[in-house]
């Protein structure tokens, strides 16, 4: 079977925008300094302003980078909300299990067509599982003429971290440390990821990916708002052509923060040189306002909504029964191809780990005479 979801034309998913549910953290994970998983919070960092004038490519010849080349799957997410429903005595309530990667891709598809992306999926209990197909999921940049490499560029957004973020509470870090923060080797490795869950339209959703920082400190109370900070960099504003490239990535930005509830974004402006020139806080919330006052062409808040509510509830149509599915998007297409490449089974998604243990939930529930 294969079913195709045009993109085009994107002003029949103007207007208004769908109903869409407040993100709540129910669990996290961290990914230690070996990159090691833990079922808590000890990888989380609290925001801290850099020195400007700092040169973001300092270190790259030390950086300690996570190999990526192994694709992880959803393995890391399956095994925290494992956790959640073993507390909670329940399954989640979700139609669709992702990381927030894979939905960033889907609510910028309208706007964004210069690469594509491959993802696979699976229907387990009435959830959709969905995971990125690695190494397919870019084209490949050819003609390169930077004056510095991507992978250098890369680090760049790494070293704005290492210099944005402290372990600790300020109140709990010594002077000595935060002045030094340009001296610390940059790793990737270690990483505090989120779990919420959220709704756009009438697809309810539990996604995971990672937070940078946080401004203050987590409530107590479970579920309430969390002051996180996303931390980006961009190339500083000189002409029409900046301009338009910051606003471009002012949706990325608005996307990924938006579908986790992180209230404020901090932009680290760059030179071509990768020297820090200026720092920039925008809140999350009003980037689809002020994008609109500014007269935006590129991209409408709305429109990325209502196209993700519309496709997301597509997908779930159309995503009826066990296997593989891939969805894909190819390069400059106007469509959202969904076929199915495996018949049975639901492939490396799911871990017979977490299937195991909701046939052990099912088991439970069935003895309790709860539904």
């Amino acid at each position: 079977m294969e079913a195709n979801f045009k993109i085009q034309p994107v002003n029949r998913f103007g207007g208004e925008s769908e109903a869409v549910k407040r993100p709540r953290e129910i669990a996290c994970f961290s990914y230690d300094d070996n990159h090691e998983f833990h079922l808590d919070d000890r990888s989380m960092q609290w925001y801290y302003p850099p020195e400007l004038g700092a040169d973001l490519s300092k270190g790259f010849d030390q950086f300690d980078k996570h190999d990526d080349s192994k694709d992880e799957h959803l393995d890391s997410l399956l095994k925290t909300i494992m956790a959640h429903e073993e507390q909670e005595g329940k399954k989640i309530d979700a139609n669709i299990v992702t990381w927030r990667g894979m939905i960033t891709k889907i609510m910028a598809a309208p706007f964004d067509d210069r690469d594509g992306f491959e993802m696979n999926a699976t229907l387990y209990q009435n959830h959709a599982h969905k995971q990125a197909k690695k190494a397919e999921e870019q084209r490949t940049k050819q003609g390169w003429r930077q004056e510095f490499s991507p992978e250098v560029m890369t680090y760049w957004g790494y070293k704005f971290e290492t210099l944005s973020c402290i372990p600790r509470p300020w109140g709990e870090v010594t002077r000595d440390f935060i002045e030094k923060r340009d001296k610390e080797i940059v790793s990737n490795k270690a990483q505090y990821c989120s779990v919420v869950r959220t709704g756009v339209g009438k697809s309810t959703l539990c996604l995971g990916g990672e937070v940078d920082a946080i401004w203050d400190s987590k409530p107590t109370q479970k579920g309430a708002p969390i002051n996180w900070v996303e931390l980006k960099t961009s190339v500083e504003i000189r002409d029409d052509k900046t301009m338009k490239n910051f606003e471009r990535k002012l949706m990325k930005f608005w996307i990924q923060s938006f579908l986790l509830g992180v209230p404020k974004i901090i932009v680290g402006f760059r030179s071509q040189q990768g020297i820090l020139t200026k720092l920039e806080e925008i809140q999350t919330a009003q980037i689809p306002e002020t994008a609109a006052k500014r007269g935006v062409k590129t991209w409408n808040a709305n429109t990325c909504i209502n196209f993700a509510s519309a496709f997301l509830e597509w997908l779930r149509n159309t995503i009826n029964d066990e296997g593989v599915w891939r969805i894909k998007r190819r390069h400059r297409s106007g469509i959202i191809e969904v076929f199915k490449v495996e018949e049975v089974g639901h492939g490396d998604i799911l871990t017979d780990e977490f299937i195991n243990w909701r046939i052990k939930l099912s088991l439970g529930s069935g003895n309790n005479g709860s539904t």
